[in-house]
């Protein structure tokens, strides 16, 4: 019994991470309608800039709050010289674009940090306030961390004029625009925050599964599990679905086929997902009258 109940608390923390990473792909779907699949590399990229900031010296928070600040300019910078050039072109083209922002960041990452396990620390203590077992400090940490985002992330969106014009410019760009708001900044601003958040996701994983430019790989396929089963339109959707899938993963990669086949599990609740329910659990179903 007791582990059971420590593979659920492993399971919520790690599906955190997963629903950090599913909401910045759902924030960029719901005003592109195209799939990032670059997200965990450019997360992936703002964890070495802290990697590097803490080798310097800086501490730890102080380097996080700035790898937060250089995910979220890079996530701005490519959507505004690499994305928005493009236009209208077809999704085909777009999805090749993805796929070499993958291949170049990965690349890129590997060529000036090298492509060595590093160890990275984690600000939190080895062992939680009061002696229990159950859980580690780190994944406490990152329990905490991930609530904290997502609050600042809802009042953000809820109760800001930013937040709410980024809202409005996602659900009816054409109407925004009528409306004053400048849906291109909107856009922009949606892929740095996304970025932001990822860049979150990828300084908690990186003291679990080590810092190397290959570490996000499987993380991403958990995101996309997360983010389909919840509801890829649906922000707080993936954030359900990413804890469902932490759990999912954790119990099953113990209990039932084993640690080496615990990724193949993502792959097939991605395609059970996109058989049985294609807009998740939480998603919308869009009704067409022809």
């Amino acid at each position: 019994m007791y582990s059971l109940l420590q593979q659920l608390a492993s399971g919520i923390a790690m599906g955190g991470i997963y629903a950090c990473l599913g909401l910045a792909l759902v924030m960029i779907y719901q005003s592109t309608h195209h799939i990032n699949f670059a997200q965990g590399e450019m997360a992936m990229f703002s964890t070495f800039i802290a990697f590097l900031l803490l080798k310097w010296g800086l501490p730890y928070w102080a380097a996080a709050l700035a790898t937060m600040a250089f995910g979220f300019v890079a996530g701005f910078a490519i959507e505004r010289l690499v994305l928005r050039p493009l236009g209208d072109v077809p999704e085909l083209s777009v999805i090749v674009v993805f796929i070499g922002l993958f291949v170049g960041i990965n690349s890129l990452a590997g060529w000036i940090f090298g492509h060595q396990l590093e160890p990275f620390p984690s600000p939190f203590p080895d062992k939680v306030p009061g002696g229990t077992t159950l859980i580690s400090g780190h994944e406490l940490g990152t329990v905490v961390v991930v609530l904290l985002v997502m609050g600042i992330l809802y009042a953000f969106l809820r109760f800001t004029k930013v937040g709410l014009a980024m809202r409005a410019s996602a659900e009816n760009p054409v109407s925004s625009r009528l409306a004053g708001i400048p849906v291109s900044l909107m856009l922009s601003l949606g892929w740095g925050l996304s970025a932001l958040i990822g860049a979150v996701a990828g300084l908690m994983v990186a003291p679990v599964v080590f810092l190397e430019p290959n570490m996000m790989g499987g993380v991403l396929i958990y995101a996309f599990a997360a983010a389909l089963l919840g509801g890829i339109d649906n922000p707080w959707g993936a954030v359900a679905g990413g804890l469902i899938v932490g759990v999912i993963e954790n119990l099953a990669g113990t209990y039932v086929v084993g640690t080496e086949l615990k990724l193949s599990l993502a792959l097939v609740l991605i395609v059970g997902v996109l058989l049985i329910r294609p807009s998740g659990i939480f998603g919308r179903k869009l009704v067409a009258r022809v």
